[in-house]
């Protein structure tokens, strides 16, 4: 929901941009063809997908899995941490939106390491578990339709393996968290998810200030 963290003026947001993301010309491109987009406000900000890509770095993945593609940035950024012979399953519903992604991902000779599914996400998480995939999957990204993020939660933890993260985006909602009103269905389903994360004993878990705010959860 955010292509910037919150709070940062546009001087600010330029030079931690030239300073501490480094974004690929590439991805730049993507970034900005997704700008024209009417609903280019679902794509991340760039200095979230260079933190999710030294993150994927760090954690030495190989398998991960990312829920809501839309055309493609996170995705470029999430496969470019991965091995030769890793994988990215991504799950979408958007034809329209995906083939862009794919345009990009072809481009950058990552489209060998990304497997998209064009179905609700629940059928492909299910589908992986059925399959014995339980346990084979290092990393995670929740980026889709906010008051199904419990049920994608659940479905990515069970797919992890201990030590693994899932990454959830927009915990921050812009903001209309902490507002007093009651806010609407998306707004109101952010809020009982982030309240059942912050107890949840399953994972040690840090919400970042990156973005429109990044929840990580580490399975014990």
């Amino acid at each position: 929901m955010s292509r910037r963290s919150l709070g940062l003026s546009d001087a600010l947001h330029a030079y931690l941009l030239r300073t501490g993301v480094r974004e690929p010309p590439l991805l730049s491109r993507l970034r900005e063809e997704t700008a024209r987009d009417p609903m280019a406000r679902m794509q991340i900000a760039p200095e979230q997908g260079r933190f999710m890509e030294l993150l994927v770095s760090i954690l030495g993945a190989r398998r991960a899995i990312e829920i809501g593609t839309f055309t493609g940035y996170s995705a470029l950024w999430i496969a470019r941490a991965l091995p030769p012979d890793g994988l990215l399953v991504c799950c979408d519903i958007s034809e329209t939106w995906t083939r862009v992604a794919r345009r990009y991902w072809a481009e950058a000779g990552l489209d060998d390491r990304i497997r998209l599914h064009l179905a609700p996400a629940l059928e492909t998480l299910d589908g992986l578990l059925a399959q014995g995939e339980a346990g084979s999957f290092d990393f995670a990204f929740i980026d889709a339709d906010k008051k199904g993020y419990a049920a994608y939660f659940e479905r990515c933890l069970r797919l992890l393996r201990p030590g693994g993260v899932v990454a959830v985006d927009n915990v921050f909602w812009d903001g209309a968290v902490v507002d007093e009103t009651p806010g609407d269905e998306d707004t109101q389903a952010i809020r009982a998810f982030n309240e059942r994360l912050a107890a949840d004993d399953r994972v040690a878990l840090s919400v970042v200030p990156v973005g429109d705010g990044l929840a990580l959860a580490r399975k014990r």
